[in-house]
């Protein structure tokens, strides 16, 4: 198997491409070869895919979440929460001008770490098991949404 990232998925179209981790050309994805959700495909989403030689060069096949995350859910067309930012139609970040937009995918210690600080300024009257219950379902609608690895 290899692990690389998601450049581009067009859902529409039902094709986009992978780029792998360890360098080279990225290879074209196409729907058929999903194995979670079509939803749940975005741009800079973790995969880990097999590569065959198709027709037209290099195609990803067997595709799944890295990391044996199960598969997420749609995530609709609502912000991204970043400032300057949206979804387009086909579930993509973008910027103020259109432009697609790579997103940082953080380590689990590291959300955990700024979930944490954002609780503690929103409602610093919640509890420590209420803190510890609320980082422990974001960090699972984060994974299932690949915002976070590990």
């Amino acid at each position: 198997m290899v692990i690389g990232r998601v450049v581009r998925f067009d859902s529409v179209k039902g094709y986009g491409f992978i780029a792998p981790e360890h360098g080279g050309e990225d290879v074209f994805l196409h729907v058929n070869d999903l194995r979670v959700p079509e939803s749940s495909i975005r741009q800079g989403l973790r995969v880990e895919f097999e590569i065959e030689q198709g027709d037209r060069g290099l195609k990803a096949s067997s595709v799944r979440l890295a990391g044996g995350i199960p598969g997420g859910r749609p995530t609709g067309g609502a912000a991204t929460g970043f400032p300057g930012r949206s979804e387009s139609p086909s579930g993509q970040a973008v910027d103020g001008d259109g432009e697609d937009v790579l997103c940082d995918v953080l380590d689990s210690a590291e959300y955990l770490r700024d979930v944490t600080e954002v609780l503690l300024e929103s409602a610093p009257s919640l509890t420590a098991e209420h803190i510890l219950q609320v980082r422990l379902g974001m960090l699972r609608f984060a994974k299932n949404h690949g915002w976070v690895e590990g």
